[in-house]
């Protein structure tokens, strides 16, 4: 007679434990939606949420160079990257306080070069797709018939370009002629993010007219950089006349020198070529 009432005692006594118990985290929201690569070294980056579980896709609006793709390996799988797009999964969650960057440059050279995101694990959601946003670079805002502010100096600080480092250079002159172009004098700079070579060139007088179209950063390793090129005086460099132009380029930042062969493109394939372009090492506080 006693043992109903004792397996009633037992189901009671499981049932109220089963009540007062935590109840099991469900499984994470996934999330599709778009993030807006940072513009400036200054700025945050956009924050992605992965998981051990989930793979996550990015999706970009141009071409990717996938050989400049970074990463750690240890915590972060890269499962596919394509010509717009990179596939990566934790390979384990990460702890609630860490944090993982992954950076890609864009193809095309235009500012923003690259995309950076800050990659974090969150109980309660991931992100399965984000669609890759790019700003667009501040010189395409002004119209063509307005007049653009000058730049100040401090924007370039607001802007995060120049930190405690301040700016690095080295410089060269007289570099032997390639396809009859002559390097008069070239500065290299660089900042926080960023590397700049301000070169002056002579055209020989015995060849045509030049316009110089495209530059390009070639360092030991990895995959070339296309830059952004300024000339100084738009147009032809005249048989026997001298330009200014300004290549500049996004780099990843590193506390050692950095050394890149400067290609220079132009018209009927004449290209220069500087090599030994040293940007020296910020001081070791800028080196973030």
């Amino acid at each position: 007679m006693l043992q109903p009432f004792r397996l009633a005692f037992a189901l009671a006594l499981a049932w109220g434990a089963a009540a007062h118990a935590e109840p099991s985290p469900g499984p994470r929201v996934r999330r599709e939606r778009s993030v807006t690569v940072a513009s400036g070294a200054g700025e945050p980056l956009p924050v992605v949420h992965i998981a051990q579980d989930t793979p996550t896709l990015f999706l970009f609006p141009s071409p990717i160079q996938r050989k400049s793709l970074t990463f750690d390996e240890s915590r972060l799988r890269v499962l596919d990257a394509g010509e717009r797009s990179v596939i990566v999964q934790a390979v384990s969650d990460l702890p609630k306080d860490e944090r993982q960057e992954m950076g890609v440059f864009f193809a095309d050279g235009k500012a923003p070069a690259r995309a950076a995101f800050a990659l974090v694990t969150d109980p309660a959601e991931v992100d399965s797709r984000i669609d890759v946003e790019r700003p667009e670079a501040p010189n395409t805002v002004c119209q063509p018939s307005t007049q653009c502010p000058v730049p100040k100096p401090e924007d370039f600080v607001l802007l995060g370009y120049v930190g405690i480092g301040g700016v690095t250079t080295s410089s060269s002159q007289g570099l032997d002629p390639v396809q009859e172009l002559a390097v008069e004098s070239y500065i290299a700079l660089r900042g926080r993010g960023w590397v700049l070579a301000d070169v002056r060139i002579e055209n020989r007088s015995e060849r045509s007219a030049w316009t110089p179209r495209a530059a390009t950063f070639k360092g030991r390793v990895g995959a070339p950089l296309r830059a952004r090129l300024i000339a100084e005086r738009p147009g032809p460099i005249a048989p026997g006349g001298q330009g200014r132009v300004l290549a500049v380029v996004e780099v990843p930042t590193a506390n050692a020198d950095l050394v890149f062969t400067l290609e220079v493109l132009g018209d009927g394939g004449r290209r220069l070529a500087i090599p030994g372009v040293r940007f020296p090492k910020l001081i070791a506080g800028d080196a973030r």
